[in-house]
């Protein structure tokens, strides 16, 4: 696999360039920092006037951290409700399996 090269971007987010080097896809890059300025948007025209661009990306930090906690639960409760279905269609299977290994067993006079 080849290793990308550091390249310098230059992102604006809550009205501050933010130049920076990364390794990072450029698109990706700015992609991310739309979200964020949206994010910032969606604070309201009020906080932009009154907040810090270190009080708004905190703002938009915690509620991307809370977004993150969220989707682990989520995530968390349908792997749950994966493994105890799947364990339920192993007993399942297992019980058939041997249900039908004893009729066969009497079927043969064994």
């Amino acid at each position: 696999m080849e290793k990308m090269s550091k390249r310098t971007v230059t992102l604006e987010i809550a009205g501050a360039p933010y130049r920076m080097s990364s390794d990072a896809d450029e698109t990706l890059l700015h992609e991310l920092s739309d979200l964020i300025n949206g994010r910032i948007a969606e604070l309201g025209p009020k906080a932009g006037r009154s907040g810090t661009p270190a009080q708004l990306l905190a703002m938009v930090a915690l509620g991307l951290a809370d977004d993150l906690r969220i989707s682990e639960q989520r995530l968390d409760h349908v792997q749950g409700t994966t493994r105890r279905a799947v364990q339920a269609a192993i007993e399942r299977i297992d019980r058939r399996l041997s249900v039908d290994s004893g009729e066969s067993s009497e079927a043969t006079g064994a």
